[in-house]
């Protein structure tokens, strides 16, 4: 079964009209490590929302990946991942992200977050799942974070000088 993910685009650098016209292109310039991270997950079938960015808000159309598992030809490292997507069908009727909010459940949300963080707090049940069940009840990836972090708080990296590594012995 294919994966799902959102590639969000600023329609007056790359649109929805731009993919349907060049019928493939090659989703390169992500220079985020959470996304890029994602862009390695994907897989060749897995469908995409096309979401029009800073003007527009809105899904407007479903892509596919066509190439996975490449190297951003705009990298001059060759460090950064990417794929290739094409157009599978636009939507009639342009979806917002307000209005995908607005249809959520508040009490259910809170419930399965009340019950992810008294997991977490009991060492019981399986803290993924309880998440994705939150989260397939619309709540925020930021929200199920903040749940956990009322047991295990935030992590912060502590930066260390190590001297003497290669020091003969």
């Amino acid at each position: 079964m294919p994966n799902h993910w959102l590639l969000k685009s600023e329609p007056f650098k790359y649109s929805w009209d731009d993919l349907i016209r060049d019928g493939e292109t090659i989703w390169d310039g992500v220079r985020n490590h959470r996304a890029a991270n994602n862009l390695r997950a994907m897989k060749v079938g897995d469908r995409c929302f096309y979401y029009h960015s800073n003007k527009g808000l809105e899904i407007v159309g479903i892509a596919k990946v066509s190439e996975a598992g490449m190297i951003d030809p705009t990298d001059p490292e060759g460090k950064w991942p990417t794929v290739k997507i094409k157009p599978v069908e636009p939507f009639a009727n342009f979806v917002t992200l307000k209005a995908i909010k607005a249809k959520r459940d508040d009490a259910a949300v809170l419930a399965a977050l009340d019950a992810l963080t008294a997991a977490a707090e009991n060492n019981s049940g399986n803290l993924l799942d309880l998440s994705i069940q939150a989260v397939r009840l619309r709540a925020t990836v930021g929200e199920v974070s903040d749940a956990l972090e009322k047991v295990y708080g935030r992590h912060r990296a502590d930066t260390q000088k190590v001297t003497g590594v290669y020091a003969a012995a």
